[in-house]
Protein backbone atom coordinates (compact mmCIF):
# COMPACT_ATOMS: atom_id res chain seq x y z
CA UNK A 1 0.00 0.00 0.00
CA UNK A 2 1.64 2.95 -1.22
CA UNK A 3 1.20 5.98 1.95
CA UNK A 4 0.66 9.31 1.06
CA UNK A 5 3.81 11.93 2.36
CA UNK A 6 2.18 15.18 3.48
CA UNK A 7 3.99 18.68 2.33
CA UNK A 8 5.58 19.83 5.71
CA UNK A 9 5.19 23.50 5.58
CA UNK A 10 8.53 24.83 7.30
CA UNK A 11 9.77 28.28 8.39
CA UNK A 12 12.33 30.24 6.35
CA UNK A 13 14.43 32.79 7.66
CA UNK A 14 14.91 33.77 11.57
CA UNK A 15 12.66 34.00 14.09
CA UNK A 16 10.19 37.13 13.54
CA UNK A 17 8.56 39.31 16.52
CA UNK A 18 4.65 38.18 15.30
CA UNK A 19 5.27 34.46 14.53
CA UNK A 20 1.74 33.78 14.20
CA UNK A 21 0.81 36.72 12.77
CA UNK A 22 -1.95 36.14 10.43
CA UNK A 23 -2.68 32.58 11.95
CA UNK A 24 -6.05 31.60 13.28
CA UNK A 25 -5.18 30.26 16.70
CA UNK A 26 -8.06 28.10 18.71
CA UNK A 27 -7.63 28.41 22.31
CA UNK A 28 -9.51 26.20 25.18
CA UNK A 29 -9.18 24.78 28.51
CA UNK A 30 -10.48 22.42 31.37
CA UNK A 31 -11.80 23.76 34.28
CA UNK A 32 -9.68 25.68 36.97
CA UNK A 33 -6.20 25.14 34.50
CA UNK A 34 -3.37 27.94 35.85
CA UNK A 35 -1.99 28.07 32.43
CA UNK A 36 -4.51 29.64 30.66
CA UNK A 37 -4.01 33.33 31.09
CA UNK A 38 -0.18 32.90 30.52
CA UNK A 39 -0.16 30.89 27.10
CA UNK A 40 -3.12 34.06 25.66
CA UNK A 41 -0.81 36.82 26.56
CA UNK A 42 1.85 34.57 24.61
CA UNK A 43 -0.21 34.15 21.68
CA UNK A 44 -0.93 37.62 21.51
CA UNK A 45 2.54 38.86 21.53
CA UNK A 46 2.78 36.51 18.69
CA UNK A 47 0.02 38.37 16.93
CA UNK A 48 -1.76 35.11 16.55
CA UNK A 49 -5.63 35.55 15.68
CA UNK A 50 -7.65 33.97 18.44
CA UNK A 51 -10.49 32.43 16.87
CA UNK A 52 -12.73 29.09 16.46
CA UNK A 53 -15.18 27.59 13.99
CA UNK A 54 -12.95 28.27 10.81
CA UNK A 55 -9.58 27.28 9.69
CA UNK A 56 -7.34 26.71 12.45
CA UNK A 57 -3.70 27.18 12.11
CA UNK A 58 -2.41 26.17 15.40
CA UNK A 59 -4.39 25.16 18.93
CA UNK A 60 -3.37 25.23 22.38
CA UNK A 61 -5.13 23.58 25.38
CA UNK A 62 -4.82 24.28 28.97
CA UNK A 63 -5.13 21.11 30.21
CA UNK A 64 -3.95 22.05 33.89
CA UNK A 65 -7.17 21.45 35.37
CA UNK A 66 -7.87 17.89 34.66
CA UNK A 67 -8.02 16.52 38.12
CA UNK A 68 -10.15 13.74 37.67
CA UNK A 69 -11.93 11.39 35.53
CA UNK A 70 -14.37 13.39 33.97
CA UNK A 71 -12.58 16.51 33.54
CA UNK A 72 -10.63 14.27 31.23
CA UNK A 73 -13.69 14.40 28.59
CA UNK A 74 -12.86 18.36 27.94
CA UNK A 75 -10.05 17.21 25.75
CA UNK A 76 -12.36 15.03 23.57
CA UNK A 77 -14.97 18.37 23.59
CA UNK A 78 -12.29 20.48 22.62
CA UNK A 79 -10.42 18.55 19.87
CA UNK A 80 -12.91 16.37 18.56
CA UNK A 81 -14.86 19.27 16.68
CA UNK A 82 -11.41 21.22 15.85
CA UNK A 83 -10.26 18.05 14.07
CA UNK A 84 -12.89 18.57 11.52
CA UNK A 85 -11.40 23.02 11.15
CA UNK A 86 -7.82 21.97 11.18
CA UNK A 87 -5.66 23.47 8.35
CA UNK A 88 -2.78 21.65 6.80
CA UNK A 89 0.21 21.59 8.62
CA UNK A 90 -1.24 22.69 12.24
CA UNK A 91 0.03 22.85 15.20
CA UNK A 92 -1.85 21.83 17.63
CA UNK A 93 -0.05 21.85 21.77
CA UNK A 94 -1.67 20.76 24.55
CA UNK A 95 -0.54 21.82 28.85
CA UNK A 96 -0.53 19.56 31.32
CA UNK A 97 0.29 19.84 34.88
CA UNK A 98 3.76 18.01 35.70
CA UNK A 99 2.63 14.51 37.29
CA UNK A 100 5.35 14.72 39.71
CA UNK A 101 2.95 18.13 41.20
CA UNK A 102 -0.04 15.77 41.95
CA UNK A 103 -0.14 13.61 45.11
CA UNK A 104 -3.17 12.43 44.36
CA UNK A 105 -3.40 8.91 42.98
CA UNK A 106 -6.42 10.27 40.51
CA UNK A 107 -5.04 13.51 40.12
CA UNK A 108 -1.22 12.17 39.14
CA UNK A 109 -3.56 9.60 36.89
CA UNK A 110 -5.70 12.47 35.52
CA UNK A 111 -2.31 14.56 34.37
CA UNK A 112 -0.61 11.52 33.17
CA UNK A 113 -4.00 10.49 30.77
CA UNK A 114 -2.73 13.84 28.95
CA UNK A 115 0.33 12.58 27.75
CA UNK A 116 -1.19 9.27 25.80
CA UNK A 117 -4.16 11.32 24.36
CA UNK A 118 -1.75 13.71 22.67
CA UNK A 119 0.78 10.92 21.51
CA UNK A 120 -2.22 9.48 20.09
CA UNK A 121 -3.70 12.73 18.55
CA UNK A 122 -0.45 13.26 16.99
CA UNK A 123 -0.49 10.15 15.35
CA UNK A 124 -3.94 10.87 14.18
CA UNK A 125 -3.10 14.04 12.73
CA UNK A 126 0.26 13.43 10.81
CA UNK A 127 -1.54 12.46 7.38
CA UNK A 128 -2.02 16.08 7.00
CA UNK A 129 1.56 17.05 8.19
CA UNK A 130 0.42 18.44 11.32
CA UNK A 131 1.46 17.91 14.69
CA UNK A 132 0.78 17.57 18.40
CA UNK A 133 2.98 18.10 21.03
CA UNK A 134 2.65 17.95 25.07
CA UNK A 135 4.35 20.53 27.06
CA UNK A 136 4.22 19.80 31.26
CA UNK A 137 4.71 22.73 32.48
CA UNK A 138 5.28 23.55 36.58
CA UNK A 139 2.94 25.35 38.44
CA UNK A 140 5.70 27.92 38.91
CA UNK A 141 7.18 28.52 35.68
CA UNK A 142 3.68 29.81 33.45
CA UNK A 143 6.15 32.70 33.04
CA UNK A 144 8.45 30.87 30.66
CA UNK A 145 5.93 29.36 28.31
CA UNK A 146 7.58 31.80 25.45
CA UNK A 147 10.20 30.01 24.04
CA UNK A 148 8.01 26.76 23.81
CA UNK A 149 4.47 27.83 22.51
CA UNK A 150 7.05 30.06 19.72
CA UNK A 151 8.83 27.43 18.41
CA UNK A 152 5.72 24.74 19.11
CA UNK A 153 2.61 26.40 17.56
CA UNK A 154 5.06 27.57 14.55
CA UNK A 155 6.45 25.74 11.46
CA UNK A 156 9.85 26.26 12.88
CA UNK A 157 8.65 22.49 14.93
CA UNK A 158 7.94 20.79 11.40
CA UNK A 159 9.56 17.47 12.36
CA UNK A 160 8.62 17.16 16.00
CA UNK A 161 5.41 15.60 17.20
CA UNK A 162 3.71 13.54 19.95
CA UNK A 163 6.60 14.53 22.14
CA UNK A 164 6.43 15.76 26.08
CA UNK A 165 8.09 18.63 27.24
CA UNK A 166 8.52 19.61 30.80
CA UNK A 167 9.03 23.32 31.46
CA UNK A 168 10.22 23.65 34.68
CA UNK A 169 12.02 26.01 36.89
CA UNK A 170 15.10 24.03 37.64
CA UNK A 171 17.49 26.68 36.02
CA UNK A 172 17.73 30.36 36.88
CA UNK A 173 16.37 32.15 34.05
CA UNK A 174 18.42 34.93 32.45
CA UNK A 175 18.52 38.32 34.08
CA UNK A 176 16.36 41.23 32.35
CA UNK A 177 14.79 38.74 30.11
CA UNK A 178 11.84 40.99 28.33
CA UNK A 179 9.41 39.19 25.84
CA UNK A 180 9.81 39.68 22.56
CA UNK A 181 12.12 38.31 19.65
CA UNK A 182 14.33 35.61 20.06
CA UNK A 183 18.01 37.27 20.64
CA UNK A 184 21.02 35.58 19.73
CA UNK A 185 22.99 37.93 18.56
CA UNK A 186 26.34 38.93 19.89
CA UNK A 187 26.14 34.93 21.54
CA UNK A 188 29.04 32.99 20.90
CA UNK A 189 28.38 29.79 19.81
CA UNK A 190 30.63 26.14 19.33
CA UNK A 191 29.20 23.24 17.17
CA UNK A 192 31.20 20.51 16.47
CA UNK A 193 30.77 18.47 13.48
CA UNK A 194 29.73 20.82 11.46
CA UNK A 195 31.66 20.34 8.51
CA UNK A 196 28.47 18.90 6.88
CA UNK A 197 25.15 17.11 7.29
CA UNK A 198 23.13 18.31 10.90
CA UNK A 199 26.10 19.88 11.94
CA UNK A 200 26.64 22.55 8.99
CA UNK A 201 23.50 23.47 9.28
CA UNK A 202 22.97 23.67 12.97
CA UNK A 203 25.96 26.04 12.56
CA UNK A 204 23.98 28.06 9.44
CA UNK A 205 20.75 28.17 11.64
CA UNK A 206 22.25 29.86 14.51
CA UNK A 207 24.08 32.26 12.43
CA UNK A 208 20.69 32.87 10.80
CA UNK A 209 19.90 34.29 14.22
CA UNK A 210 23.09 36.69 14.22
CA UNK A 211 24.91 34.58 16.20
CA UNK A 212 29.20 34.00 16.19
CA UNK A 213 29.32 30.43 14.85
CA UNK A 214 33.19 28.57 15.45
CA UNK A 215 32.82 25.18 13.35
CA UNK A 216 34.97 22.94 14.47
CA UNK A 217 35.01 19.71 12.19
CA UNK A 218 38.16 17.27 11.65
CA UNK A 219 37.97 19.29 7.55
CA UNK A 220 36.64 22.20 5.98
CA UNK A 221 34.50 20.23 3.72
CA UNK A 222 31.54 23.46 4.16
CA UNK A 223 32.04 26.78 4.10
CA UNK A 224 30.80 27.89 7.64
CA UNK A 225 31.14 31.18 8.92
CA UNK A 226 34.26 30.75 11.34
CA UNK A 227 36.59 27.04 10.94
CA UNK A 228 38.56 25.27 13.04
CA UNK A 229 40.40 22.27 12.09
CA UNK A 230 40.22 19.73 14.44
CA UNK A 231 39.59 15.90 15.72
CA UNK A 232 37.77 15.83 18.97
CA UNK A 233 39.30 12.92 19.54
CA UNK A 234 43.15 14.18 19.57
CA UNK A 235 44.94 14.33 23.03
CA UNK A 236 45.29 18.31 22.57
CA UNK A 237 42.09 18.84 21.30
CA UNK A 238 40.63 19.90 24.61
CA UNK A 239 43.31 22.52 24.71
CA UNK A 240 43.23 23.81 21.47
CA UNK A 241 39.72 23.97 21.14
CA UNK A 242 39.64 26.70 24.87
CA UNK A 243 42.44 28.32 23.28
CA UNK A 244 40.51 29.06 20.34
CA UNK A 245 37.75 29.93 21.96
CA UNK A 246 39.84 32.24 24.13
CA UNK A 247 41.22 33.89 20.70
CA UNK A 248 38.11 34.58 19.53
CA UNK A 249 35.10 35.19 22.58
CA UNK A 250 35.11 35.95 26.45
CA UNK A 251 33.36 32.73 26.78
CA UNK A 252 30.69 30.19 25.05
CA UNK A 253 27.09 30.85 25.29
CA UNK A 254 25.97 28.23 23.20
CA UNK A 255 27.77 24.76 23.10
CA UNK A 256 26.31 22.17 20.27
CA UNK A 257 27.55 18.55 20.87
CA UNK A 258 26.83 17.47 17.01
CA UNK A 259 29.90 15.35 16.03
CA UNK A 260 29.49 11.50 15.45
CA UNK A 261 30.47 8.62 13.83
CA UNK A 262 28.77 5.00 12.79
CA UNK A 263 30.69 1.62 12.72
CA UNK A 264 27.48 -0.30 12.36
CA UNK A 265 27.27 -3.56 12.77
CA UNK A 266 26.38 -7.06 15.00
CA UNK A 267 27.94 -7.42 17.62
CA UNK A 268 29.10 -11.08 17.20
CA UNK A 269 30.82 -9.22 13.90
CA UNK A 270 31.87 -6.04 15.66
CA UNK A 271 35.13 -5.26 16.30
CA UNK A 272 37.27 -3.90 19.33
CA UNK A 273 38.22 -1.35 16.59
CA UNK A 274 34.76 -0.21 15.38
CA UNK A 275 33.83 -0.29 19.04
CA UNK A 276 36.39 2.16 20.46
CA UNK A 277 35.98 4.56 17.16
CA UNK A 278 32.58 5.36 17.88
CA UNK A 279 33.19 5.33 22.08
CA UNK A 280 35.87 7.80 21.13
CA UNK A 281 34.04 10.28 19.30
CA UNK A 282 30.39 10.33 19.88
CA UNK A 283 30.93 9.90 24.04
CA UNK A 284 34.44 10.01 25.02
CA UNK A 285 35.67 13.39 23.18
CA UNK A 286 32.36 15.21 24.94
CA UNK A 287 32.95 14.51 28.22
CA UNK A 288 36.88 15.47 27.70
CA UNK A 289 35.79 18.50 25.67
CA UNK A 290 33.27 19.95 28.64
CA UNK A 291 35.76 19.19 31.37
CA UNK A 292 38.35 21.16 29.52
CA UNK A 293 36.18 24.18 29.17
CA UNK A 294 34.42 23.74 32.87
CA UNK A 295 38.19 23.78 34.00
CA UNK A 296 38.81 27.33 32.39
CA UNK A 297 35.98 28.98 33.26
CA UNK A 298 34.44 29.13 29.68
CA UNK A 299 30.93 28.44 29.60
CA UNK A 300 29.24 31.80 30.36
CA UNK A 301 26.50 32.00 32.47
CA UNK A 302 23.09 31.16 31.29
CA UNK A 303 25.04 29.42 28.68
CA UNK A 304 23.05 26.72 26.80
CA UNK A 305 24.34 23.07 25.95
CA UNK A 306 22.71 20.85 23.55
CA UNK A 307 24.03 17.01 23.12
CA UNK A 308 22.78 15.36 19.93
CA UNK A 309 21.57 11.98 21.08
CA UNK A 310 19.49 9.93 18.52
CA UNK A 311 15.70 8.02 18.42
CA UNK A 312 18.75 4.63 17.97
CA UNK A 313 19.70 5.63 21.88
CA UNK A 314 16.45 5.69 22.91
CA UNK A 315 14.60 2.34 21.45
CA UNK A 316 18.13 0.69 20.35
CA UNK A 317 18.89 -0.24 16.67
CA UNK A 318 19.92 -3.64 14.98
CA UNK A 319 23.49 -3.39 14.17
CA UNK A 320 24.06 -0.70 16.50
CA UNK A 321 25.22 -1.58 19.73
CA UNK A 322 28.20 0.65 19.67
CA UNK A 323 26.10 3.86 18.59
CA UNK A 324 23.13 3.41 20.47
CA UNK A 325 25.38 2.98 23.65
CA UNK A 326 27.06 6.38 23.24
CA UNK A 327 23.45 8.05 22.34
CA UNK A 328 22.00 6.57 25.37
CA UNK A 329 24.67 7.75 27.54
CA UNK A 330 24.74 11.04 26.29
CA UNK A 331 20.67 11.12 27.69
CA UNK A 332 22.13 10.40 31.11
CA UNK A 333 25.15 12.70 30.75
CA UNK A 334 22.75 15.93 30.09
CA UNK A 335 20.19 15.09 32.69
CA UNK A 336 22.91 15.34 35.16
CA UNK A 337 24.56 17.97 34.08
CA UNK A 338 21.51 20.02 33.39
CA UNK A 339 21.15 19.64 37.55
CA UNK A 340 25.13 20.60 38.05
CA UNK A 341 24.99 23.47 35.96
CA UNK A 342 20.96 24.77 37.09
CA UNK A 343 21.84 26.92 39.79
CA UNK A 344 24.39 29.40 36.75
CA UNK A 345 21.33 29.75 34.66
CA UNK A 346 22.84 27.08 32.37
CA UNK A 347 20.32 24.42 30.44
CA UNK A 348 21.60 21.33 28.87
CA UNK A 349 19.37 19.22 26.74
CA UNK A 350 19.92 16.44 23.95
CA UNK A 351 17.94 16.46 20.36
CA UNK A 352 17.03 13.05 19.54
CA UNK A 353 16.51 12.78 15.64
CA UNK A 354 14.95 9.80 13.73
CA UNK A 355 16.09 9.63 10.06
CA UNK A 356 17.08 12.59 8.92
CA UNK A 357 17.85 13.22 5.01
CA UNK A 358 21.90 13.20 5.05
CA UNK A 359 24.87 12.04 3.22
CA UNK A 360 25.10 9.17 5.66
CA UNK A 361 21.37 7.71 5.50
CA UNK A 362 21.99 8.06 1.54
CA UNK A 363 24.17 5.49 2.21
CA UNK A 364 21.78 3.23 3.73
CA UNK A 365 20.81 0.11 1.42
CA UNK A 366 17.16 1.32 -0.81
CA UNK A 367 14.33 -0.84 1.32
CA UNK A 368 15.97 -0.08 4.71
CA UNK A 369 16.00 3.74 3.77
CA UNK A 370 12.81 3.92 2.42
CA UNK A 371 11.26 1.85 5.51
CA UNK A 372 12.60 4.94 7.75
CA UNK A 373 11.31 7.42 5.32
CA UNK A 374 7.88 5.48 6.18
CA UNK A 375 7.61 4.58 9.32
CA UNK A 376 6.65 7.54 11.19
CA UNK A 377 3.85 9.82 11.55
CA UNK A 378 4.15 12.09 9.09
CA UNK A 379 5.56 9.44 6.57
CA UNK A 380 8.78 11.05 5.40
CA UNK A 381 12.26 11.61 6.41
CA UNK A 382 13.09 15.02 7.77
CA UNK A 383 15.29 17.59 6.59
CA UNK A 384 18.89 18.87 8.67
CA UNK A 385 16.66 21.91 9.22
CA UNK A 386 14.75 19.94 11.05
CA UNK A 387 17.08 19.18 13.74
CA UNK A 388 18.71 22.68 13.82
CA UNK A 389 14.96 23.97 14.53
CA UNK A 390 15.26 22.24 17.75
CA UNK A 391 19.21 23.25 18.58
CA UNK A 392 18.35 26.83 17.74
CA UNK A 393 14.93 27.03 19.73
CA UNK A 394 17.20 25.00 22.44
CA UNK A 395 19.57 27.82 22.56
CA UNK A 396 16.85 30.91 22.82
CA UNK A 397 17.09 32.80 26.22
CA UNK A 398 13.53 32.52 25.89
CA UNK A 399 14.14 28.22 26.60
CA UNK A 400 15.29 28.73 30.53
CA UNK A 401 12.01 26.43 31.76
CA UNK A 402 13.21 23.46 29.19
CA UNK A 403 16.62 21.40 30.37
CA UNK A 404 18.08 17.98 31.60
CA UNK A 405 15.39 16.63 28.50
CA UNK A 406 15.99 14.75 25.33
CA UNK A 407 13.13 15.89 22.31
CA UNK A 408 13.02 13.73 19.10
CA UNK A 409 13.03 14.85 15.72
CA UNK A 410 11.92 12.05 14.35
CA UNK A 411 8.23 13.04 12.91
CA UNK A 412 7.10 10.50 15.98
CA UNK A 413 8.66 8.13 14.65
CA UNK A 414 7.32 4.07 15.25
CA UNK A 415 11.08 2.77 16.65
CA UNK A 416 10.60 3.46 20.27
CA UNK A 417 7.38 5.12 20.45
Amino acid sequence: MLIRKPHLKREQGPYRAAELEGRGVAVGSAAAGYAFDAAKEVLARLGAMIRQGSSVDAAVFDATGCRDVPSLARLHGFFGPLLRQLAACARLVVLAADPSERTAPVERAAARAVEGFVRTLAKEVGRNGSTANLLYVSRSAVDRLEGPLRFFCTHHSAYVSGQPVFVTTQARPPANLAPGTPRLRGKFAVVTGAARGIGAAISLRLAEEDARVLCVDVSHAAEPPGALALDITAADAPRALVDCVRANAHGIDILVHSAGITRDRTLRKMSEAEWDAVIAVNLAAIVALDAAIDAAGLLRDDAREICMSSVSGIAGNLGQANYAATKSALIGYASARAEQLARRGITVNCAAPGFIETEMTRRIPFLIREAGRRMNALSQGGQPRDVAELVTFLALPESSGVTGQTIRVCGQALLGA
